[in-house]
């Protein structure tokens, strides 16, 4: 009996799925619990294995196409076995795409290269990333030869940004003379182009609609404050010796971050809620939420009982979850579940920013980069110090100014005195 292939329903209010591509070819025999394709959620891409064996046939959905949860998109029938009717009727799906891993795909996206064109090496000749590196390499061109041009000419060829080798010379022997170089420079008006037209949709759209929901519905209220990093940046050199010598992943200052918000979370309940309705609901765990930038869009996984863990095992956890992400391998448990988020654009040089709040949490926290500063010591000299400053964005449906205050405060001091994290 021919066993019917799903849309899987991923998420507690997933009601739709994209086709992003398949891995067997209708026709082509497949293994129960090898991977058969790959879906994109509103929040991540996972690949979806096969529910048993057989060889996939009926195949009536293909890459782009949105389809429902629970809807068939395909067959698997033992050997001699006639499809459903209904399958026998539709018509042929197009042959799949050429299957790639995501980096390879974002590298051939950049440089332009057609997945069509590159030859995969990998399993089921999947294109990997060495395979667009040659491609990329088989197409550069050697260096072209040095184009022979007066100084002026070169000159005005610098200050004008034209490639001498597109100039026609008009000198001895096709050198290239000051006034070829600007007659070539008068050309006329080009033609309007059209502007690249790139569809809202996947993790992009629901971006959109989610912090637009929340712009709209949320009233935000903005706090930041001034945080003295020098006994921050003082422990964090403690621990990563430590952790070098015990092989255990760096300490970014993200993951102290994280284990400082779940200390100040712990004691500021209120930060740590949702809006449900006419009720307040104090959330009894505390799973912090890390903003991470990909090339399609954010997205946000989650360390979950930040407060119950230990640096080291954030560490670990942060580290595996950006990897993740930035490898597309995030599942769905590792992307719900988040009470209160935290941005941190600090590597990127931005000094301050205000966040939107993810919804249904009741606050978010930007953080800016560490820069020294002069700032006036206890006993009135001037001093430089690194100064952090973060922004925290709270629902004021929930979180009023003193509230927001307290907790800022609260975070400050231990961000200033790391060693309270043990109390």
């Amino acid at each position: 009996m021919a066993i019917p292939v799903i849309m899987p329903k991923l998420e507690m209010t997933q009601e739709t799925a994209t086709i992003i591509e398949w891995l067997k070819q209708e026709g082509e025999e497949v293994e129960k619990g090898e991977p058969l394709l790959v879906v994109e959620t509103d929040k991540i891409t996972v690949d979806i294995e096969s529910p048993a064996s057989g060889i996939l046939a009926g195949v009536c959905a293909g890459p782009a196409d949105v389809v429902p949860v629970t809807e068939i998109i395909a067959y698997l029938l033992k050997p001699g076995e006639a499809a459903p009717q209904e399958v026998v009727s539709a018509p042929t799906p197009p042959s799949p795409p050429p299957t790639a891993t995501p980096v390879a795909r974002r590298l051939a996206a950049t440089a332009g290269l057609s997945l069509g064109e590159i030859a995969g090496t990998g399993p089921s000749n999947k294109i990997c990333k060495a395979d667009v590196e040659r491609a990329i390499a088989a197409q550069s061109a050697p260096p072209p030869a040095k184009t022979r041009a007066t100084p002026a000419a070169r000159r005005i060829a610098r200050e004008r940004a034209v490639a001498l080798r597109t100039v026609t010379g008009s000198g001895p022997r096709g050198r290239v003379q000051a006034a070829d170089v600007l007659t070539s420079t008068i050309t006329p008006e080009r033609p309007e182009q059209a502007a690249e037209v790139i569809p809202l949709q996947g993790i992009r759209r629901t971006i959109a609609e989610r912090i637009t929901d929340s712009y709209q519905g949320v009233p935000h209220v903005y706090f930041t404050m001034r945080v003295d990093m020098g006994e921050f940046e003082k422990a964090r050199a403690s621990l990563n010796a430590r952790m070098q010598r015990a092989a255990v992943p760096h300490v970014s200052v993200t993951v102290l971050l994280v284990k400082a918000v779940a200390w100040a979370l712990k004691r500021h309940p209120w930060l740590n809620s949702t809006l449900r309705g006419a009720e307040i609901h104090l959330l009894p765990e505390i799973n912090v939420g890390i903003a991470v930038a990909l090339e399609e869009g954010l997205i946000v996984p989650v360390v979950r009982h930040a407060d119950l863990k230990g640096v080291a095992e954030i560490a670990r956890r942060v580290n595996e979850l950006v990897t993740r992400a930035r490898e597309g391998r995030l599942t769905p448990a590792d992307v719900a579940g988040g009470t209160f988020t935290l941005s941190n654009l600090g590597p990127f040089g931005i000094e301050q920013f205000t966040a939107i709040i993810n919804p249904p949490q009741a606050a978010i926290l930007a953080v800016g980069a560490t820069r020294p500063e002069a700032t006036v010591s206890p006993e009135g000299q001037i001093v430089i110090r690194p100064v952090l400053r973060m922004t925290l964005a709270a629902d004021h449906r929930i979180i009023d100014g003193a509230l927001a205050a307290r907790f800022l405060a609260e975070l400050r001091e231990v961000l200033e005195n790391p060693t309270l994290l043990l109390w």
